[in-house]
């Protein structure tokens, strides 16, 4: 049972009436009375037991845009049900609205809909469904709560969205150009041309150097087929926030502007996360459906308060990928936690391309003089520059490509790094 405000509206007016009279008879009557009203609003109020409930919309909703669920409530009984429903949906949906009134006739039903503004990234549910039946007075309500589950997944913005069309006009001119690698690279045959000094003598044709009297060797196109291996660090330095989002939220926005890229360039994309064990992981999806299932796959996520494993990182890698391909780590360049052997392991093998989110606020608190508090907080901020530089430098000598740049840029920088591996032959 649940009371009304009308209820109270009625008991505020029932004590102006007791105290104008001021008796105990006034009191028992107008308290019978009210109470009278009560119960026979409840006994002429339609039965919940005989409704039921069932939800459809929306499972699938990105950050920054509206989802639908429509709640469908049958009417099994003999009375008209005047009353509210209610979704239990979580704060962070920012279900509106909150509750609805509806009228249902007997035997008939009736919907109501909820649009939902998810703030947070996740599954968001809701299993029960509140339902309030009114008598005729609008004084009291039979209440009953029915299960009925409906889970929206809540999925991260894509906002380097707005970058895709100028990285697809690149690739698109990339791939139009006629481009001849260095001998023994690629798998598909091109051409002939005459051999310099360099070239790897296993690609000499030597039946074509026979015919002609010149060294000739072989070259070959670039394979279009080609492996993408995103491997996302989802240890504590991903929790950090840089421009107002955590740097994980920036690294998904990341793989997919990498992801929409690489299937229009014919390459194959795999994802894994991983912290201290592994978080999530997607393995040669179809070309058609490869965003969705790397995005869906990434929205649970959430930063882990612990370090990440190096070892598992790599082995994870290693044991997945048997041939080269390209490996796209998006991690922290911190060197208290940058696992240089497992990553050394990891570029003697593959294309390691590392992505890192940096803080323009280091930039701005190096440049701080003046005040005691300034200075060493700039001393503090030009000593992390600094191991940051060392550590992308040492880096970069064993072979690995380092992007890093603010959340905003850095999108578009790995992509950019990517082509740039395409128009060289390494990929």
């Amino acid at each position: 049972m649940a009371l009304s405000g009308r209820t109270a509206a009625a008991a505020l007016a029932a004590v102006l009436l007791v105290l104008a009279f001021r008796t105990t008879a006034a009191l028992v009557i107008i308290d019978a009375l009210l109470l009278a009203a009560v119960i026979a609003d409840l006994i002429l109020a339609a039965p919940v037991r005989r409704l039921t409930v069932t939800r459809a919309g929306d499972t699938r909703v990105r950050l920054g845009e509206r989802a639908t669920v429509t709640t469908t409530v049958v009417n099994h009984g003999r009375r008209t049900l005047r009353g509210q429903v209610r979704a239990a949906w979580p704060p962070s949906a920012r279900a509106a609205p909150p509750r609805t009134s509806v009228v249902i006739t007997a035997t008939s039903q009736g919907s109501v809909t909820t649009v939902l503004d998810p703030e947070r990234r996740g599954d968001i549910s809701s299993d029960t469904v509140t339902i309030r039946s009114f008598g005729p007075l609008g004084l009291a309500a039979r209440q009953r709560s029915l299960k009925s589950l409906h889970t929206v997944r809540a999925l991260p913005p894509f906002r380097s969205r707005k970058h895709l069309p100028g990285k697809l006009a690149q690739l698109r001119e990339l791939d139009g150009q006629h481009r001849a690698v260095r001998p023994g690279q690629g798998s598909e045959f091109d051409s002939l041309r005459e051999y310099v000094t360099g070239d790897d003598v296993r690609s000499v044709d030597w039946r074509s150097t026979a015919r002609r009297g010149d060294v000739l060797v072989r070259t070959w196109r670039p394979e279009r087929d080609r492996r993408i291996v995103f491997v996302l660090d989802t240890g504590r330095t991903s929790a950090g926030r840089v421009g107002g989002y955590p740097r994980l939220d920036t690294a998904m926005d990341a793989v997919q502007l990498l992801t929409a890229l690489a299937v229009q360039a014919g390459d194959r994309v795999d994802l894994i996360a991983v912290d201290q064990r592994i978080r999530a992981r997607v393995l040669a999806p179809p070309r058609t459906a490869a965003l969705a299932a790397v995005t869906d796959a990434m929205a649970p996520l959430d930063p882990e308060l612990t370090e990440a494993d190096g070892r598992l990182l790599a082995s994870s890698v290693l044991a997945h990928a048997r041939r080269r391909c390209l490996v796209v780590l998006l991690t922290d360049l911190n060197p208290s936690v940058t696992p240089l052997p497992e990553l050394r392991a990891l570029a003697a093998r593959h294309e390691l391309l590392v992505g890192a989110v940096a803080d323009p606020r280091t930039e701005e608190l190096a440049a701080g003089r003046g005040e005691a508090d300034r200075v060493y907080a700039a001393a503090a901020a030009t000593r992390a520059q600094a191991e940051r530089i060392e550590l992308a430098a040492t880096l970069t000598r064993v072979g690995v490509t380092v992007v890093e740049g603010p959340p905003g840029k850095l999108p578009p920088a790995l992509a950019d790094a990517y082509l740039s591996l395409k128009a060289a032959g390494r990929l």
